[in-house]
C-alpha cells in the first residue's frame, strides 16, 4: 500500500532554513504528482507545493513562493521541500501526499492520498 514518511522537521529561528524529505514506497513513485501540505494548530490543512511526475512543473502557495523549493529524485523515490527565509507563520505540521486523481487540481487536498505522519516545523521569532 501507499506509504509516505516525512523527515527533516525541527525548531529553527526566523530567517533560517530546513529541508524536508518524504520517502515513498508501495507505488510507482515516478508516475505521480506529489504534494506538500501543512496544518497549523486550529487551522485547516493547506496546500504548500506540488511537483509533477517528471519534475518539470512545480506549484506553490503564494505564501511560500520565492522561499520554498520543491524537488524530487525518482531514482530514490523521494520528494523534498527546501524551506528558506522561514517565518513564525510557517510553523505547522508538514505532510506529503500522492495525487491520485490526475484530473483534479494540484491545489486541493481531496485529490491526494497516502498521507504520512507529518513532520513538525517550528519557527521561533
Amino acid at each position: 500500500q501507499v506509504q509516505l514518511v516525512e523527515s527533516g522537521g525541527g525548531l529553527v529561528q526566523a530567517g533560517g532554513s530546513l529541508r524536508l524529505s518524504c520517502a515513498a514506497s508501495g507505488f510507482t513513485f515516478s508516475s505521480y504528482t506529489m504534494g506538500w501540505f501543512r496544518q497549523a494548530p486550529g487551522k485547516e490543512r493547506e496546500f504548500v507545493s506540488a511537483i509533477r511526475w517528471s519534475g518539470g512543473n512545480t506549484y506553490y502557495a503564494d505564501s511560500v513562493k520565492g522561499r520554498f523549493t520543491v524537488s524530487r529524485d525518482n531514482a530514490k523515490n523521494t520528494v523534498y521541500l527546501q524551506m528558506n527565509s522561514l517565518k513564525p507563520e510557517d510553523t505547522a505540521v508538514y505532510y506529503c501526499a500522492r495525487q491520485f486523481r490526475i484530473s483534479g487540481t494540484v491545489y486541493a487536498k481531496q485529490w491526494y492520498d497516502g498521507w504520512g505522519q507529518g513532520s513538525q516545523v517550528t519557527v521561533s521569532s
